[in-house]
């Protein structure tokens, strides 16, 4: 058979996995990107991901060192209530890491060096002109709104505005957070999760509208509530992303697919954005290498609708189910009451514990 041309749209960290792990399979592959040597210093987001999606990272680029991860066997979780912040759940391991939580830029940074040497890697986004280069397959990674959607019939999605703002900075402390933690706070849910030694990245959901015009101010004062008051704290600059719910119902088109958030944006509420995405091409890599073994070429088999039926349902549920932890938690002072008694005893079911812990590590399938 001859050489697979596989033609890949987009340097972000979706871009970026997904030709390391399709050159794994020894295609080739062309990468075209936008800001190759020109990662933004003033990204602070971080990431985190589960231990199967870290595993899959691991054996697909050769991870070696732990030095681009945080690792923890705990996880905590809180709801606020008249100040008070209820514990009420824990995951919690012995022998294994429940989460793993590395820096964007120094991942993306990472995954680059790599590609340096394995992949065709271009300073630019694909220039038309009078050339065409013809390819097996096409996977645009370019986010969730870009103009190459615009000539791909995506058919009908589920959309919604959350109205939010998702704010992400980083904090030094003088504290000793190993584990990362959830808190749901009457604001919005906030993430606290720890990647260095006396720093941790947050991630905090609140409406646009907060009234409150000095958001730094209050957040550290929050922060400090919640923590305590030894705490030490510095927040460096934040940073604001709005927030929207968008779940395709269609993924490709003759031999292109999209690939990334341009499927599946959803809340940051649990977490499960880029572990999503992970789960995404590790299913594309399985049946591109299912192909190959048996003969049979990428470009015109059922590749991308075999894709599309083993990944929408899980991409849909998730997406779906965020959006109904994140209005079960949305302050209400008549319903607030019950969520905190429902809250105060879900500890207590084991099974409902060990099936969440689950589905959050692997997914669904």
């Amino acid at each position: 058979m001859k050489s697979q041309k596989i033609c890949i749209i987009g340097d972000g960290l979706a871009g970026l996995t997904t030709a390391i792990s399709l050159k794994e399979l020894n295609l080739n592959i062309d990468l075209f990107c936008s800001k190759y040597n020109k990662i933004s210093k003033k990204d602070k987001r971080t990431t985190a991901i589960s231990n199967s999606s870290y595993q899959f990272l691991k054996e697909n680029l050769n991870l070696k060192k732990r030095h681009n991860f945080w690792s923890s066997k705990k996880i905590n979780l809180f709801f606020e209530d008249k100040n008070n912040y209820l514990n009420f759940l824990n995951y919690e391991s012995k022998d294994k890491n429940l989460m793993h939580i590395f820096e964007n830029v120094k991942f993306t940074k990472f995954l680059i060096n790599r590609l340096k040497k394995e992949v065709s890697y271009e300073n630019s986004f694909i220039k038309y002109d009078n050339n065409k280069k013809y390819y097996d397959l096409i996977i645009l990674c370019t986010g969730n709104k870009s103009v190459f959607y615009k000539t791909i019939d995506i058919g009908r999605h589920i959309s919604k505005d959350y109205k939010e703002y998702s704010i992400t900075g980083n904090v030094k402390h003088n504290l000793k957070i190993n584990n990362p933690s959830q808190y749901f706070l009457r604001e919005g849910p906030l993430a606290i999760l720890p990647y260095k030694k006396n720093m941790f990245s947050l991630v905090w959901s609140i409406s646009s509208d907060f009234s409150n015009k000095n958001i730094k101010v209050f957040l550290k004062d929050k922060l400090i509530k919640i923590l305590g008051k030894k705490a030490k704290i510095k927040i460096s600059e934040l940073q604001f992303f709005p927030l929207h719910l968008n779940l395709k119902t269609k993924y490709f088109r003759k031999n292109i697919l999209i690939l990334g958030q341009g499927i599946h944006s959803i809340h940051p509420i649990a977490g499960q954005g880029f572990n999503l995405i992970l789960r995404d091409i590790k299913k594309l890599s399985e049946i591109i290498k299912e192909n190959l073994r048996l003969g049979i070429a990428v470009k015109d088999s059922y590749i991308l609708k075999k894709f599309y039926e083993s990944r929408n349902p899980e991409n849909t549920l998730i997406g779906l189910g965020n959006d109904l932890i994140h209005n079960f938690f949305k302050k209400n002072d008549l319903t607030d009451p019950m969520k905190f008694y429902l809250l105060k005893n879900i500890g207590k079911f084991e099974f409902l514990k060990k099936v969440s812990r689950t589905i959050s590590d692997k997914g669904f399938f």
